[in-house]
């Protein structure tokens, strides 16, 4: 069959024809285009999803340290000065008495020690997000149009 007795074949006949040639070629085509044909070309992009792991905690706790103290507190106390000096022999009108006493309170400061309790300054802690990038890598298919010309075709690209 030449080239114009395939032009002058009826549109029935040239489809069912084509369509033979191209499932002989391997090709699957449901249906042959007299004009206007189209592909549909695809690709594979990838999908990245993120989710919040725990991967540790921080435990924020005190610990009770003894530091023994050592301080120095000035303290008083009476001191009970005796003298004696002689007078000149003066008369006096006064009997002697062994009842005559006198009594001198004698005092001192004792040291008493308590403890309290005062805030003396505070830990605390707060998170933050941080932002940082990690590299993903993996194949993607994509799918091209491949444009077979077989004999005498004049073919304009458009892109």
């Amino acid at each position: 069959m030449g080239i114009f007795d395939w032009f002058n074949e009826n549109e029935e006949t040239r489809k069912k024809r084509q369509k033979e040639v191209r499932e002989v070629e391997g090709v699957r085509d449901t249906e042959f285009a007299a004009e206007e044909a189209h592909l549909d070309l695809r690709e594979e992009e990838l999908d990245i999803h993120k989710d919040r792991v725990e991967t540790g905690d921080v435990v924020l706790h005190k610990d009770i340290v003894e530091e023994e103290q050592t301080v120095n507190v000035p303290v008083s106390h009476d001191q009970v000065i005796i003298e004696s000096r002689e007078v000149d022999h003066e008369l006096t009108d006064e009997p002697i008495n062994e009842e005559e006493t006198v009594h001198i309170p004698v005092t001192a400061e004792k040291i008493e020690v308590d403890k309290h309790t005062v805030v003396t300054g505070e830990v605390s802690a707060h998170k933050r997000s941080v932002e940082e990038t990690e590299q993903v890598r993996d194949v993607l298919h994509k799918e091209v149009a491949e444009v077979e010309e077989h004999g005498d075709t004049d073919i304009i690209r458009k892109d």
